[in-house]
């Protein structure tokens, strides 16, 4: 019985953490503007991240209407080599530059980049994987940003 309780009670706390993504629609209604059109240039990955957080925005109609052109470049830089020459640590970098335009006319050029350190690793396999990780990642905070912005836009 003890054991039945317990289980009753672990559900309650655990049901109402209150979790709720953070690129929802419910919370995309919060901001006052709406996206007619986005073309993308450049890096597939970091694109394919970015539309993906912004179709939310494409899909309601608000009083601001912007049309987007976007334009993302990656960068990997070695940091550190050891004695033999190896590199020992890598910099990932994200450049997104973004065109809004307003009713046909260019409202602002917004540059937002972002980067991150790492090590290296010997398996070029797991390597790979967390470089992919770094990416979208990035990408999401780049995206963010990207948000925060566009919603300060008079």
């Amino acid at each position: 019985m003890k054991k039945k309780i317990f289980i009753l009670i672990i559900f309650f706390f655990l049901s109402s953490c209150g979790y709720e993504a953070i690129h929802s629609k419910k919370n995309s209604a919060t901001y006052d503007f709406s996206i007619n059109e986005i073309s993308f240039i450049g890096d597939r990955d970091i694109n394919v991240k970015i539309k993906e957080i912004l179709n939310n925005y494409t899909l309601t109609q608000k009083n601001k209407k912007f049309t987007l052109k976007i334009t993302s470049k990656t960068e990997k830089v070695e940091l550190a080599k050891d004695m033999s020459g190896n590199s020992t640590s890598f910099k990932k970098a994200i450049t997104v530059n973004v065109e809004v335009f307003m009713e046909n006319k260019l409202k602002n050029n917004l540059q937002i980049i972002e980067s991150f350190n790492y090590n290296n690793n010997n398996d070029k396999f797991e390597l790979k994987r967390y470089e992919k990780e770094i990416t979208n990642n990035l990408a999401e905070t780049v995206s963010e940003k990207l948000i925060f912005r566009l919603s300060n836009i008079q």
